[in-house]
């Protein structure tokens, strides 16, 4: 029996036709400062990449705009050929500096984050790609239309959106199966709800960014340190097992650069809350 923990024990979800274990992996740590570079500490950045599927992680997401093009590489020069991975990643944000991101929806721009993406993670074809945002200079049926088109060609398996409302799947669904939508959401953040909702409702899973963030739930005496003291675990830890506990649909993504990191994210997979603690953990969320 290992004695590592495993991804495994957050259960497991229809990706389109790819089953995947719930929790996955977020490359975009493995960058430089403002998601910008390389990342400070390769070596380290590898390594991380390297334990990625060691841990039964099996859904990695990344994004042509992380470095830009660095977590791509990376991913293909430390785990390419990719075993029983499903490395997901998304275009449609352009990079001009650190922490700097703008969105380009323009049919033909789309087109080449695909195809580029197709060469730097050396594959035929991406079995996730996702818009990364909506660019609203451009109409949002060109842009969904040239998706359609490139899935039809057969360069993208199944696809997803990021950062969008409820009536932007609809609108999206008109093209192509939404498998996936990525927006951020955590204890804290909840204006994704009724997207949360929609996707339980049609089964599309829903992948949270950010989704360790607690603000002020972590001070001394809340629920959530008070919960994590109990279990014997950290916040970051419980703060992953209420967003497992929250909806079946949901595939955590926490990103790191470093192994140990990693490890204790894995760990808090297989940490059960009760049904009490959930309801006072949500409950101090959502006021929070």
């Amino acid at each position: 029996m290992s004695a590592y923990p495993s991804a495994a024990a957050s259960g497991q979800f229809k990706i389109g036709d790819i089953t995947v274990n719930r929790l996955g992996f977020g490359a975009m740590r493995i960058t430089g400062k403002g998601i910008w570079g390389e990342p400070a500490d390769p070596k380290a950045a590898r390594e991380t990449l390297k334990r990625v599927p060691e841990l039964g992680i099996n859904l990695i997401d990344t994004a042509d705009s992380y470095g830009p093009y660095v977590s791509e590489d990376l991913i293909r020069e430390t785990l390419h050929p990719y075993k029983n991975l499903l490395i997901a990643t998304k275009g449609g944000l352009t990079r001009h500096g650190p922490d700097i991101w703008r969105p380009l929806g323009r049919p033909e721009y789309l087109r080449q984050c695909v195809l580029m993406s197709l060469r730097r993670l050396g594959v035929e074809r991406i079995d996730l790609w996702q818009l990364h945002r909506i660019d609203g200079a451009v109409p949002r049926e060109e842009q969904f239309g040239v998706i359609a088109a490139m899935r039809k060609e057969g360069l993208i398996r199944h696809v997803g959106l990021s950062e969008v409302g409820v009536d932007d799947i609809v609108a999206a669904q008109k093209h192509f199966p939404v498998v996936t939508v990525q927006n951020q959401y955590n204890l804290v953040d909840r204006k994704s709800e009724a997207v949360l909702e929609y996707c339980e409702k049609h089964n599309i899973g829903f992948i949270p960014w950010a989704p360790l963030a607690a603000g002020n739930l972590t001070r001394p005496g809340s629920a959530l340190t008070e919960t994590a003291r109990q279990l014997k675990a950290t916040p970051g830890q419980v703060a992953l097992a209420w967003m497992l506990k929250r909806s079946k649909v949901i595939l955590p993504i926490p990103g790191t650069a470093n192994v140990d990191h990693l490890i204790e994210n894995v760990a808090g997979a297989g940490i059960h809350l009760s049904d009490e603690a959930f309801a006072a953990l949500d409950k101090q969320g959502r006021k929070g």
